[in-house]
């Protein structure tokens, strides 16, 4: 068996593959007032691990860590990610999503390209889904 050669250069790629800190960070003004204006009105539902992949066309970006899939203006599903996914609130990269079935569920990886490169970015795990549905007394 050979033994393993660390050098200067390898110990601090190494260091830098430890585990990130997935504590979400706190939504600026601008995320916190989109998330409220995307909820208003409605009330959370007990939250299910898998929604049909059709359900993904209309999908807001509010922040690093959440996603909201929009149904209807009566039905919005909110994903809070399972870590944290750099960039994704910029908007400026193609999600692509990587699943498994014809549903999006918990644990599907979603990845960031980089729209004039092509080069990817981040990966991201998804997680479970938590309808908002309009309030029925609400008009």
């Amino acid at each position: 068996m050979r033994p393993i050669i660390l050098t200067a250069f390898t110990l601090p790629l190494l260091a830098s593959c430890g585990q990130m800190d997935s504590t979400p960070k706190p939504l600026t003004e601008k995320q916190a007032a989109l998330l409220a204006k995307e909820l208003d009105g409605k009330t959370a539902g007990k939250p299910v691990s898998c929604i049909s992949d059709f359900l993904g066309t209309n999908v807001i970006r509010v922040s690093d860590d959440i996603l909201l899939y929009r149904v209807s203006g009566n039905l919005v599903y909110k994903n809070n990610l399972r870590s944290s996914c750099p960039g994704l609130a910029r908007d400026d990269d193609i999600i692509v999503s990587e699943q498994f079935s014809s549903q999006k569920c918990r644990g599907d990886l979603l990845r960031l390209v980089d729209r004039t490169s092509g080069i990817s970015g981040p990966v991201c795990s998804l997680g479970e889904f938590v309808p908002y549905r309009k309030d029925k007394s609400a008009g």
